[in-house]
């Protein structure tokens, strides 16, 4: 059985938490760390201190970890176009060793696109893009 840790970081959380929370589930033995691909708080809770890129958090996790797999749960393809996510994607696997897994969805969170001036395309639209 593989035990995985996934992370919220919209909510409240900074790099450096991040990474104390993947060092310490690797020290453990899980298996994979996972965050989401979400810019804006959800709920209650400030968000403080502020939004944190995934694919970039990730690539500053793959140089600071050893064996715990890293990905997304999931990368919205509302946010990522597939060719510049494909490169993201491959460079943070290579910093890691191979240690990537990549979980895509269609994105739904519309306030979230509206405060970051993000498109929101109907909903077919959306899960077209998941074909590209």
């Amino acid at each position: 059985m593989d035990f995985r840790i996934f992370t919220e970081p919209q909510q409240g959380a900074s790099y450096d938490d991040l990474l104390r929370v993947a060092r310490a589930a690797e020290a453990a033995g899980y298996d994979a760390f996972f965050r989401s691909d979400h810019y804006l708080a959800m709920g209650e809770g400030s968000g403080e201190p502020g939004p944190t890129d995934a694919w970039v958090t990730l690539a500053g996790l793959a140089r600071e970890t050893s064996t715990i797999r890293l990905g997304t749960l999931v990368s919205s393809a509302t946010f990522r176009l597939p060719g510049p996510l494909a490169i993201s994607v491959a460079q943070v696997d290579a910093m890691s060793g191979g240690r990537v897994e990549l979980g895509l969805g269609s994105g739904w969170f519309e306030a979230e696109h509206a405060a970051y001036g993000i498109p929101f395309p109907p909903l077919g639209e959306r899960f077209d893009r998941l074909a590209e």
